[in-house]
This record gives C-alpha cells, structure tokens and sequence, in this order.
C-alpha cells in the first residue's frame, strides 16, 4: 500500500480531529469522504496529529498495540494488530477521580504494560530479546476513545480499521496499577484480570488473549517500527493489547481491575 491523500488532506483531517478532541464532537467516518484511503494514509493522518500534539508541547511516554485478538482481526478485516503512539497527557493516576468529561466516548480495555530499561531495535527481535530489555511490567488499563463516529447515523455503516488507525488506534489514556513484576519469573500468558464496574462483574481475560502472550505483543511492535527506522527505547511504556472486550463508561461509573497476584486498584469517572 502507498499514500494517496496529499499533504493539504491529511492536515485537514488532523484539524477536524483536533476539534473533536476538544468540543467532544464526533466527526463523520473519514473513509466515507475518502473510500480508496489506505492502512498507510491512516498511518499518515496518526503521525500527524501526533506532530500537532508534540508541537502544543505533550510527550511521547509509550506507544500501543491494538486489535491483538484473532477474533477482533477478523471482524475489521485485517490480518495483524495495530499501534498508536502514548502521550505524557493521557496518563491517569490509580484509585483517583478522572474526569469524563475528558473523554468523547470512553470504554476501558484491561492489558499489561511492559516499561522498558534498554532499546528494542530491528525485525529480527524476540520474545527473549523482549524480556532482557524490560524492567517491569504492571497492570494497566487502557482507555480507548471515538473521535471518529463508530456508526455512521445516516448509512448505519461501521468505521473501518482505517478510520481507527487514524484516530491514534483509538487511544486516549492509560491508567498503570498494581505491582511491578519482573516478566521473566512468571508466565504472563496466565496473568488474569477481573473487570467491575458499580459492583458487577463484566470482563475477564487472561493474558494469552494477546497474540496468545503479551510478550509477543511487544515483539510485533518492535518489527513494525523496525520497517520504519525506529525503535522502541528505554524508559518507554508499551501497552500490549487488550485481553477483555472494551466496556463503555458513563458519568459517574466506578471500576475496580483485580489482577490476582499482580494487584487491584480502581479507577471513577466523574
């Protein structure tokens, strides 16, 4: 694939974009106005909205994986995940009050995050290659977003993966909890988490959901940004994919994630 919308486009989107994060009004599918887009003008548009945000002055602390499920893959029509880069601005404390109103559309997806002590560099890294470069992984919960509309109102047409990757792979904020593990002494295939949300229970998943091991999450990001000329570095954060179905948060909703072993901390939206 290639880009095809030319400069004049894509920073036209990224205006529209910008807007919506910040009236908290959605705007219309992309690929509606631009069908024949593809998977690297997506990219295009994402990279340039970031550019806008490092330009206001926010930092990059990490990066994302999505769409890590076989299932997810299959229901938008692609064949491996996606990645979204993480700003210094979307990271929320445990235990704290977030404001909703920060938020277009906010659901919570439950995932581990692997903070990173030295580089990840190249298409030829490993799982092994993963673990000796991470200082510790910690439960994390990933608060994903829509600026783009899901559904759109007149067709009834769901976004595409293009719309998606555009909007920054969905991503708006990071909450890290629980303990600091060090991934080599323990299998994270079977690091679980429990979901509650007002005192019911409604998600649980295991880390083999990703990719079958987060670890390999991680590796599939380090390839990616290898074909780029980039690598992952330390002191980064990377948020290995979601191992629950994302669930959708309303004013005043408070959330316990229970990771057994790993820890527990909550999070309320006011």
């Amino acid at each position: 694939m290639a880009v095809t919308l030319d400069a004049a486009t894509v920073d036209d989107i990224v205006n529209r974009l910008e807007l919506a994060r910040t009236t908290k009004i959605q705007i219309r599918q992309v690929t509606l106005e631009h069908p024949d887009m593809t998977i690297d003008d997506a990219y295009a548009i994402q990279r340039a909205w970031i550019d806008r945000q490092l330009a206001s002055g926010k930092k990059v602390v990490g990066h994302k994986i999505g769409l890590t499920s076989r299932a997810m893959q299959q229901a938008v029509g692609i064949d491996e995940p996606d990645f979204g880069t993480l700003l210094d601005s979307m990271v929320y404390e445990p235990d704290a009050d977030i404001p909703f109103d920060d938020f277009v559309e906010p659901r919570l997806e439950v995932e581990l995050a692997y903070v990173l002590s030295g580089s990840l560099e190249g298409v030829g890294i490993t799982a092994d290659d993963v673990l000796a470069a991470t200082a510790y992984v910690a439960p994390a919960v990933e608060i994903i977003d829509a600026r783009i509309q899901r559904i759109d109102p007149s067709s009834g047409r769901t976004r595409s993966v293009r719309d998606t990757i555009a909007d920054n792979a969905a991503n708006a904020g990071i909450i890290l909890g629980g303990h600091r593990i060090d991934p080599s002494t323990c299998d994270l295939r079977w690091a679980g988490a429990i979901l509650t949300q007002n005192g019911v229970v409604e998600e649980t998943g295991l880390g083999a959901g990703v990719l079958g091991n987060p670890t390999l999450g991680v590796v599939w990001l380090a390839r990616k940004y290898a074909q780029f000329g980039l690598a992952l570095t330390p002191g980064q954060l990377i948020l290995a994919g979601s191992f629950t179905r994302p669930v959708f948060v309303s004013r005043g909703d408070e959330f316990v994630f229970d990771y057994g072993d790993l820890g527990r901390f909550g999070a309320r939206f006011t």
